[in-house]
């Protein structure tokens, strides 16, 4: 989970050109926890994968996942 301002310089973007993106909704919207909004990465990396045009490669399911 990442703050505003993280994740903004995790998409390489100023924090008020995020804010912008997000008004245009090319981000995904914050998750609420107590007081704080805050962005989950592998959401934002969907939605700059879908900006970009990339398509992400599907991931093997391990023995992990069923617990």
């Amino acid at each position: 989970m990442l703050s505003r301002v993280e994740a903004a310089a995790y998409c390489g973007v100023s924090p008020s050109t995020f804010d912008k993106m997000q008004k245009d909704g090319l981000t995904p919207p914050p998750l609420k926890v107590y007081a704080r909004n805050l962005f989950d990465r592998h959401k934002l990396d969907a939605a700059l994968d879908a900006l970009s045009g990339t398509v992400a490669e599907p991931v093997e399911p391990n023995e992990w996942d069923a617990i």
